[in-house]
């Protein structure tokens, strides 16, 4: 098998004294979605906030590729090819929708590029085409959804990692959001998801891991956990 494109090995991270990641090893390949499944408080977005470079970890080693990212801060790991779209969305609600789009594109000086990927985010979200003009904060949820992966992939990144995507949103939105990340996989781009909904995030990745109390103790195939009893009792609400 290929070198994996990230590579989380040996990960502790610490709040103050208590430490909240015991160790964690994680493998993503390129064009892969990976989900990372578990319970509130397992350590889920703590893991992807630190390979965003926004927390720093206390031990081990993220890498992309063969390149070192741990020690670099945020808006360097966004120019290494990394983007994360947060939890809860956070767009800014007193900005219209294009100039949300366009701090996306902060990290990028080509101007014709920008252009280029302006685009390719309109055609995965026609709806915010149609609403460039409009303040973002009153926008629909899913909307907001939209518009805050869309901000992300303004710097066309290697990695997307989106941390609970499917957040408030109704089923029908999660079916239209989820169709949207295989799309946006299908173009090259690699995903990392961490979301709650682990039946539709099995559904949609290659492979998951499933986190306790800050540390893996599962991974497989996505279809394997589907089918697992265990994953089936905990987190898919009895076999489906």
């Amino acid at each position: 098998m290929n070198a994996a494109l990230l590579e989380i090995a040996d990960l502790c991270v610490k709040y103050g004294d208590i430490e909240v990641l015991h160790g964690v090893n994680l493998k993503v390949n390129q064009n892969e979605i990976v989900a990372i499944l578990g319970a509130n408080g397992a350590g889920k977005s703590t893991t992807l906030m630190t390979i965003s470079g926004l927390i720093k970890p206390s031990n081990g080693k993220i890498s992309l590729g063969s390149v070192p990212i741990h020690l670099l801060a945020g808006h360097e790991v966004v120019r290494r090819g990394i983007t994360q779209v947060p939890e809860g969305r956070r767009i800014f609600g007193t900005l219209t929708v294009q100039e949300n789009i366009n701090l996306g594109a902060y990290i990028c000086r080509d101007k014709n590029q920008v252009k280029q990927n302006e685009q390719w985010v309109y055609s995965l979200f026609p709806v915010l085409e149609n609403r460039r003009n409009q303040l973002a904060g009153t926008l629909s949820g899913g909307e907001q959804q939209m518009l805050a992966i869309g901000r992300a992939l303004m710097g066309r990144p290697k990695v997307l990692l989106l941390d609970e995507p499917s957040l408030g949103l109704a089923p029908l939105l999660v079916r239209a959001i989820f169709q949207t990340i295989r799309e946006i996989n299908e173009t090259g781009v690699t995903v990392v998801l961490v979301e709650q909904n682990a039946r539709a995030a099995l559904k949609l990745a290659n492979r998951g891991y499933v986190m306790e109390l800050g540390r893996i103790v599962l991974e497989d195939s996505a279809d394997a956990l589907l089918s697992n009893p265990e994953v089936q009792s905990v987190y898919l609400g009895g076999k489906s």
